[in-house]
């Protein structure tokens, strides 16, 4: 018996990928260390826009930009986890653009606030790439990409 929901048959572990109502087959992202992915990823959602959000309706005016980049990151760890659920090579591409812009920013804002520190006078989630988060958004979207590279149509 196969599980289904409004999107049609849900992917199963063995035997081919589902087809959604598109016609798309779904690669299924989170067996094995997808499964991490979407779980670190969820960490950083909670995280990221929990903190922002207290930040945004409490002291705005102190750092607007710090507050509005870890809202950002949050949104943008929201999507990851997101693609990563629902699986397929549409999803699996649009998470790894997503991980190469995350990391970009990551690499921008953890750069900028070592060369500028003025210019955050409080920390966003990238800030100094990530370590008050224990390096994890600059080693995530790594991860990331490494897994989901490995996981497109002709890298199985």
């Amino acid at each position: 018996m196969t599980a289904t929901d409004e999107n049609g048959p849900a992917p199963q572990e063995d035997g081919p990928p589902a087809a959604d109502p598109t016609g798309e087959q779904r690669t299924r992202l989170i067996s094995g260390p997808g499964m991490l992915l979407v779980w670190l990823y969820g960490v950083m959602v909670v995280g990221a826009v929990s903190r922002s959000a207290v930040q945004i309706s409490t002291e705005f005016d102190k750092a607007p930009l710090a507050y509005s980049l870890s809202a950002v990151a949050g949104v943008v760890y929201g999507f990851i986890t997101y693609s990563l659920v629902r699986g397929g090579e549409r999803a699996r591409r649009a998470a790894l653009v997503c991980c190469a812009a995350e990391l970009a920013g990551v690499l921008t804002v953890g750069t900028w606030t070592l060369v500028e520190p003025s210019a955050f006078p409080d920390a966003t989630v990238w800030s100094d790439y990530g370590m008050g988060y224990l390096f994890i958004p600059v080693l995530l979207p790594l991860s990331a990409m490494y897994w989901l590279r490995r996981r497109s149509a002709g890298g199985r």
